[in-house]
This record gives structure tokens, sequence and C-alpha cells, in this order.
């Protein structure tokens, strides 16, 4: 009885405990995302991005790195919490590879509105990030609910940032 109860213990100990590197791993990787996009982002505000028509609600410019910053960091402990249940179960493999293909359309979206000064391709990716976004959520709520619900904040931003850039869209066509 002793040995089964040390067991439970060393296995939830095991579950509670973490592991810094690969969560460390995880926000980085997810920071990496934004960090791409700014090489495209930061030349083109002052140039081509000051020469657009702006939504009234669009928020100052240095609201964005901040907010991203901290989303960026949720997304990372978020996969970080799927995947450490175990990349040997099918379903967070499948969730785990499903946010690093979201987080490639995350990561393209700056690259086409800024970089490529594409705003409807950008409209097409950011929509395509939010469905992903979506589905994404729900698989990790099976998982690891707590993961689910740190996404819910950049679910909230990637909805307010996807009717924006369909105002630029709006206005810039």
């Amino acid at each position: 009885m002793k040995q089964k109860t040390a067991r439970r213990k060393k296995v939830s100990e095991k579950k509670s405990s973490i592991a810094w590197f690969p969560l460390l791993g995880w926000i980085a990787l997810c920071e990496a995302a934004g960090i791409v996009g700014s090489f495209f982002t930061v030349s083109a505000i002052p140039t081509w991005y000051a020469t657009l028509a702006r939504p009234s609600f669009s928020p100052p410019n240095w609201v964005f790195g901040p907010v991203w910053t901290v989303l960026y960091m949720l997304m990372g402990i978020a996969v970080y919490r799927v995947w450490r249940l175990g990349m040997h179960k099918p379903a967070v493999k499948t969730a785990v590879s499903l946010f690093i293909v979201h987080l490639f359309f995350n990561a393209i979206w700056s690259i086409l509105f800024f970089g490529a000064k594409n705003i409807p391709l950008a409209f097409v990716d950011i929509t395509v990030i939010w469905v992903t976004l979506i589905y994404i959520i729900f698989r990790f709520e099976k998982l690891d609910r707590a993961s689910a619900y740190l996404l819910l904040p950049y679910l909230a931003w990637i909805s307010f940032a996807t009717v924006l850039n369909y105002n630029y869209w709006l206005l810039n066509a």
C-alpha cells in the first residue's frame, strides 16, 4: 500500500513540476514569431503605414509591442502545458502540431501586411489565424483547460486585429 501511495505522489509531483528549459523554449519560439514580424513592421511604420487612412478605433502604435509580447508569452505557456502531457499521445501531438502551423500563419501576417503591403492577403491570413485559433482552443481545452484559458486574451486580440485589418483594407482599397 505504501508503494502505491509513494508511486502516485511521485507521478503527481512530476506532473506539477515545471520543466523550465522546455517552458522557456516554447515561450522563445512564440516570441520569435513576433520578432520575425517586427523586422518588417519597424521600417514600414514611419513610411508606408504612416500614409494609410486609419480606422477611428485603431490604437496608438506603441500599444502593439507590449500587447504582443504578453500574448506570445501566454501562447508559449499554453502550448508548453499541452506539450508536457506527452508527444507520444496522438491528441497532444496533433494539438501541438496545429499550434505550430498556426504560429507560422501568425508570423507571416506582418510580412504580408507591412512587408508586402498586401492588406487583403494579410486579411486572409488573419482570418486563418482566427479560425485555427478557435479550433486550437477547443483541442487544448480537451487536454488541459488552463491552456485553453491562457489563449482567450489572444483570441480577443486577434478578433480585434481581424476587424482592424478589414477596416484598413476598406479605407485603403
